[in-house]
């Protein structure tokens, strides 16, 4: 559910894109979308749950600036760089958090979730750091659709190459974490 919750904006940006005929304005309207959809995701997250999710409030202030100034310019490149932009944020944050407090920030999430996790250090650092480098990936690749592609074929590529991916390394990670797990002891029932 969650997942779906952080996806509508991008969602609502893909099909606000093909909605006008004149296919000049498309990005336009695409683009207002996603700021009005980021706005209504994180105020409604707020009146759900109380607080603010990082991940958000960074997408929405990155949403805001870029849609502002490709409305403004009318220069979709602005919007075409927030994928980047954000990703690039997150790289930031993982690796930094190698080198701030004793857990890395993929640590802290997965604590967040479950607090009896136990994975040797080692591992954990692998892991936060692939984030780190798979999040600067995706900002050099969604840079490369954005500059030698269409538009249509950039949002297609966000909308679903990026999940894609994104999943796809998620269930790389996942395998990769299980055979780490260490699986907490039970009482013997003699």
């Amino acid at each position: 559910m969650k997942f779906l919750f952080d996806f509508f904006p991008v969602l609502a940006m893909f099909i606000a894109f093909y909605i006008p005929e004149d296919r000049e304005q498309a990005i336009y309207v695409a683009t207002y979308t996603i700021m009005v959809c980021s706005f209504i995701q994180i105020t409604t997250y707020w009146l759900l749950y109380k607080k603010f999710e990082k991940m958000h409030l960074i997408t929405l202030v990155v949403v805001l600036i870029a849609g502002g100034l490709t409305i403004y310019f009318r220069n979709e490149l602005f919007i075409k760089w927030k994928p980047t932009v954000v990703n690039w944020c997150f790289a930031l944050a993982f690796i930094a958090s190698h080198f701030i407090g004793k857990k890395t920030l993929f640590q802290r999430m997965i604590n967040l979730a479950d607090n009896n996790l136990q994975m040797p250090q080692q591992v954990w650092r692998n892991i936060n750091a692939s984030w780190g480098l798979f999040f600067i990936f995706l900002g050099f690749v969604n840079l490369y659709v954005a500059y030698n592609f269409s538009t249509e074929f950039w949002l297609n590529f966000k909308t679903w190459g990026m999940t894609s991916l994104n999943l796809i390394f998620l269930v790389g990670i996942c395998i990769y974490m299980y055979r780490f797990i260490k699986e907490e002891e039970t009482p013997s029932q003699e």
